[in-house]
């Protein structure tokens, strides 16, 4: 399977807000019970993209209810123009990415009507963007180049003007400071700063994204809305945070900052990294990683390393993993690891590693901050799961008949 297609379920943690509009009791019950009627009604969105062929665009289908039932990609939902599209929401909008693969790609945008269907509402070209995330009431967009131009290009469009609005440049060669050039993994908010992990790669003989630096961190620390650079935090304990394509940093609600490193550092084709998969921790408002703290995963899990997360809330992780290093592939095992008490669980009522075909990371996170959902594809079809952080279960949900399941979200009317 190629990189692109790998690339098909990756990101990040959705981050939406909810618009609540008047309606008729009759028109728009309020779902599962919640709420006043008043209050609108909110749909899911599942991204499927159809199992019967490769390299096909994705639909995106919505459903009321992923605990039950099932959805087809047959005859339904809103077809992608595109085969590889990734997703983001704020502002209760729903963005759809066109990877262009080096040509400009579209920025589709979708909302609910009164009626709760998703209709679109702007598409646009811009370029082909490799990092991407909800910041304050923005998308904000990083175009990395990996060879030849030393400037990675970054975007600003507002989530409610739908366009941009603010743009500049990162001299990428500058940034990494030692022959090599920074390639930002992901784009993270924390505060009112944007935190950009990034790989150090040669970019150049061959060897793009190998890199004579294996055992090294960074971060880059811009100011918001400007981009202004400020600073880099680094850290030698660690490999590279995150993974091409992959968010490895979030924020937890006390401010304070958890990074993962996959420990896949390469050189020729080769992991050089000699450092464990682990997370590691910068305090509220400081600008060094916490020397007393580390959680070596690898060690924690028996061996295997982290390929993805997603942050539920009050310290917990979801993690994919896997048993051996995989510069791009995501892992079939989930785990919940608690970054307060440095505790490991393998998630129980999961389909067999073995059998997992597929397995998103743009997952769906519940206000209770106790439930996430995750879409696991097997050779058997597609569902989703409810996992449970508190009891580290999985409970199978919603059928997407016909399709691999390539991210989840949801919007409010």
């Amino acid at each position: 399977m190629s990189k692109h297609n790998y690339l098909l379920t990756i990101l990040f943690a959705l981050f939406s807000t909810f618009l609540l509009s008047s309606c008729d009791d009759d028109e728009n019950p309020a779902p599962d019970g919640g709420g006043d009627a008043n209050e609108g009604g909110t749909k899911y969105i599942i991204t499927s993209s159809p199992i019967a062929s490769d390299g096909v665009a994705d639909y995106l289908l919505t459903t009321d209810d992923l605990s039950t039932g099932s959805v087809s990609t047959v005859g339904n939902g809103i077809e992608q123009d595109g085969t590889y599209r990734y997703y983001v929401s704020n502002n209760n909008k729903f963005f759809s990415l066109l990877y262009g693969q080096g040509n400009p790609g579209a920025v589709t945008t979708y909302e609910l009507n009164e009626e709760g269907e998703l209709i679109k509402v702007s598409d646009f070209q811009s370029e082909t963007v490799q990092a991407f995330a909800a910041v304050e009431d923005d998308i904000l967009m990083m175009k990395i180049p990996r060879s030849g131009d030393a400037n990675a290009s970054w975007y600003r469009v507002n989530a409610e003007q739908v366009q941009i609005v603010g743009e500049g440049q990162v001299n990428i060669e500058v940034l990494a400071g030692n022959g090599e050039r920074a390639h930002f993994t992901w784009l993270t908010q924390v505060g009112d700063k944007v935190y950009a992990p990034y790989m150090s790669i040669k970019g150049c003989c061959g060897d793009t994204f190998g890199t004579n630096h294996p055992d090294s961190a960074w971060v880059a620390v811009f100011s918001y809305p400007s981009m202004e650079f400020e600073r880099v935090i680094t850290d030698d304990r660690i490999s590279f945070i995150g993974k091409y394509f992959n968010n490895g940093l979030i924020e937890d609600e006390k401010g304070d900052v958890y990074a993962y490193s996959a420990a896949v550092a390469a050189s020729e084709g080769e992991f050089t990294s000699t450092k464990p998969s682990a997370i590691v921790k910068l305090v509220k408002g400081e600008t060094e990683f916490d020397q007393n703290y580390f959680f070596n995963v690898e060690q924690a899990s028996g061996g295997a390393y982290i390929t993805a997360q997603n942050y539920i809330g009050n310290g917990k992780f979801l993690l994919m993993m896997a048993d051996e290093k995989a510069a791009y592939s995501v892992g079939s095992r989930l785990a919940i690891a608690d970054v307060y008490t440095q505790d490991f669980t393998w998630v129980q009522g999961a389909p067999e590693a073995t059998k997992v075909v597929n397995v998103t990371t743009n997952n769906l996170v519940d206000e209770d901050g106790e439930t996430i959902h995750i879409g696991i594809t097997t050779e058997e079809g597609s569902y989703i799961y409810q996992v449970n952080a508190n009891t580290a279960t999985a409970t199978q949900g919603i059928e997407v008949e016909g399709g691999r399941i390539t991210a989840i979200s949801k919007l409010t009317y």
